[in-house]
């Protein structure tokens, strides 16, 4: 016989793969990562590097212009080059990937971290320290996340690592509504009979909490990070936008498109390539995250099964 984990897995996989939507965007998805990871090797096929100046493919007379066709495009730029620094593009865009991605992952992390820590403390707690965390939590999601990131962000020192920085603060702000549902879920396993079970033969509450109460939660847990992660690489690139996340010359999407402002008339693709870039990952990611959601809730994949049935019982 199979372990339970084994078979809620494989019950997991079935669901997931009658869902065509999320298997294309998960595709999608491992490619961008792809991307992300093989950043230095292509950009050593290509032979240039995101943060290197050339002065010299740009014409400082007329403000900083590309000099060539179609923003600098050859050869030895497959995409062109930025106006006035001649950084390359392709090599930008794609370490753009690795950056906005590998800060939004950080970011969902973090929250995730804090969020079960502080979710599961407040339900097994007393009740003081159930509404202490409760009322705290409140308050943080109460927070406007973008005017606190860009607060927090405008008095840190630059001299700290920036994509560090900005992943800790999306992920130090962002934490309170997964932290809630932990809380919900958590106080209605507990009073399950096997929870009551293992308190009835001697274990301690954290053992309780990491041996029964963390598996019951973790369906939900992956679906809401799964949801976060588009989120959170939207706020990163707008918070690169408004020049207070990302520093030049680091490479990300969101300051791209801030270059972008000026110059995308003269060149469409200083506008197109990031803000596309942007667009397919977060509509990527968020297809895989709802497609996650349903494969791991059994009424969402019954109601899935019963429409899927109707409508090949009307084409028939």
């Amino acid at each position: 016989m199979s372990a339970p984990g084994a078979s809620g897995a494989r019950q997991f996989w079935r669901r997931l793969r009658t869902q065509r939507a999320a298997l294309v965007a998960a595709v999608v998805v491992a490619l961008l990562v792809l991307v992300a990871l093989a950043a230095p090797l292509l950009t050593a096929i290509e032979g240039q590097d995101p943060t290197t100046y050339h002065p010299s493919l740009v014409d400082s007379a007329r403000g900083g212009v590309p000099i060539g066709s179609f923003g600098g495009v050859s050869a030895d730029h497959w995409l062109g080059v930025e106006p006035q620094t001649g950084r390359d593009l392709f090599a930008r865009l794609v370490y753009g990937a690795r950056v906005s991605l590998g800060v939004a992952l950080a970011a969902t992390v973090v929250q995730v971290a804090i969020g079960v820590v502080v979710g599961v403390a407040a339900a097994l707690g007393s009740r003081l320290v159930d509404q202490l965390l409760s009322r705290f939590t409140d308050v943080i999601v109460a927070m406007p996340l973008m005017i606190m990131a860009l607060a927090l962000l405008a008095i840190v020192p630059s001299s700290f690592p920036r994509p560090v920085l900005v992943a800790l603060v999306i992920g130090l702000i962002g934490w309170g509504s997964i932290a809630k549902i932990v809380r919900a879920q958590t106080l209605t396993l507990k009073g399950l009979d096997y929870v009551a079970a293992a308190r009835l033969s001697g274990w301690g509450t954290w053992r309780i909490a990491r041996r029964e109460l963390l598996p019951g939660i973790a369906a939900p847990v992956i679906t809401y990070a799964a949801l976060l992660v588009p989120v959170d690489i939207t706020v990163e690139a707008a918070l690169s936008f408004l020049g207070v996340g990302v520093k030049p010359p680091t490479p990300s999407w969101g300051q791209m498109l801030t270059a972008a402002d000026v110059w995308y008339q003269a060149a469409p693709q200083y506008l197109l390539l990031p803000a596309g870039a942007l667009f397919v990952t977060v509509l990527a990611l968020t297809v895989l995250g709802d497609g996650v959601r349903t494969a791991l809730d059994p009424r969402a994949a019954s109601r899935l099964r019963v429409g899927t049935g109707r409508k090949r019982e009307a084409k028939a």
